[in-house]
């Protein structure tokens, strides 16, 4: 859960100031937002290897560098998810709502304080739907081809190995019960959320 969370907020977190930049610098912007949303489409049994022998040299201790290569691999799933949905709710405004700043000689970061990032909102929310339960199987995933041998998805892979069968389902169970806790939490907030912003 600690490499889900800390990966899922700072993939949400760049991947936002990704499609922010887009928006604001459509030129430039849409280039690095066609990088991050590429990370989408790469399966995480072939990003986590990768993550792995990349962070080799940042520590000395096995533990913190398969919790770094992990959160690296969470974190570019969620910016991709976030960046790309975030955009939308940056660039598809209401008919006619940018002209009526133009009309009152609104600034280009006061068109995106007042304008913009309010009606990305619900579209973060959008991103997080994905990000949620797609954050818990990354890391899950990404467990499988860590270094230390620590973790749910470590434990369904030698369970299953040793066929211990009724051991990996529990662990499996597990990990399906996290995914839908976090995603009720996520509805509950979202749901506080966006009646006030309503």
């Amino acid at each position: 859960m600690i490499v889900a969370v800390v990966g899922l907020a700072l993939g949400s977190v760049l991947g936002y100031a990704v499609a922010i930049l887009a928006a604001m610098f459509p030129r430039v912007g849409k280039g690095g937002l066609s990088v991050v949303g590429a990370f989408a489409s790469i399966p995480v049994v072939a990003l986590a290897p990768v993550m792995n022998n990349w962070t080799k040299d940042v520590s000395t201790e096995a533990s913190t560098r398969s919790m770094v290569a992990k959160i690296l691999v969470v974190m570019l799933i969620a910016a991709a998810n976030m960046s790309l949905n975030a955009y939308r709710g940056l660039t598809e405004l209401k008919p006619y709502a940018k002209d009526l700043m133009a009309t009152y000689a609104a600034k280009r970061h006061t068109t995106l304080i007042k304008l913009q990032l309010p009606n990305s909102v619900p579209y973060i929310f959008v991103a997080l739907k994905v990000s949620v339960p797609a954050s818990i199987m990354t890391a899950i995933v990404s467990e499988y081809f860590a270094e230390y041998i620590t973790g749910v998805g470590r434990q369904i892979r030698e369970n299953i190995v040793l066929a211990q069968y009724p051991t990996a389902w529990a662990y499996i169970a597990t990990a399906c019960m996290l995914g839908i806790v976090s995603y009720v939490i996520l509805m509950i907030v979202q749901s506080i959320l966006l009646r006030k912003y309503h």
